[in-house]
């Protein structure tokens, strides 16, 4: 019984964590939403340019007031139908943890919605899919207003070996 009530309390503890404000996004329909501290800054579309033997899912780089950084479709990265980009159509700043320490990227989303507050109390942890789902950079489940949002751990979302990719480009 101890070990049960442990193994609630590190559950519950993990979860009031994960709360706190997080920037929502749509893609493919759904809604996603990222920590706020990782956001740097929301701009509209710009002109990309594309990166010669890069993987498909990164778009290339953009000049953002002198500082170059790259752009990925996070369509692509998550394996969903690529879409002609819209007026709602944005790239979301991010700060990750790269090799050489943090490094801003550009994610390409279908629309940002809005920020929310979201309490640990309605964070349920991911669940298990299958073994051979990676399932390792959603941050868990919040139910919000009937639905669902998936939290994104956007340091996860890339492999180190595409972070590792994407500082050659800077």
């Amino acid at each position: 019984m101890a070990s049960e009530a442990k193994k609630m309390d590190q559950t519950v503890k993990a979860l009031t964590e994960k709360e706190g404000k997080y920037l929502t996004f749509s893609l493919a329909g759904e809604e996603y939403g990222i920590g706020i501290l990782k956001i740097k800054e929301i701009i509209g579309m710009m002109p990309i340019t594309t990166v010669p033997q890069t993987p498909a899912f990164v778009k290339g780089v953009i000049n953002l007031r002198g500082k170059v950084i790259p752009v990925i479709d996070l369509r692509l990265r998550f394996h969903m139908n690529a879409i002609d980009y819209s007026e709602r159509t944005c790239i979301i700043v991010v700060e990750i943890s790269g090799i050489s320490g943090m490094i801003q990227i550009g994610i390409v989303v279908d629309a940002v919605s809005e920020v929310l507050n979201i309490r640990g109390a309605d964070i349920e942890e991911t669940p298990t899919f299958g073994t051979k789902l990676n399932t390792e950079y959603i941050l868990g489940m919040a139910k919000v207003e009937g639905g669902v949002k998936i939290l994104l751990d956007i340091d996860r979302v890339l492999s180190a070996e595409e972070i590792s990719t994407l500082e050659q480009v800077e």
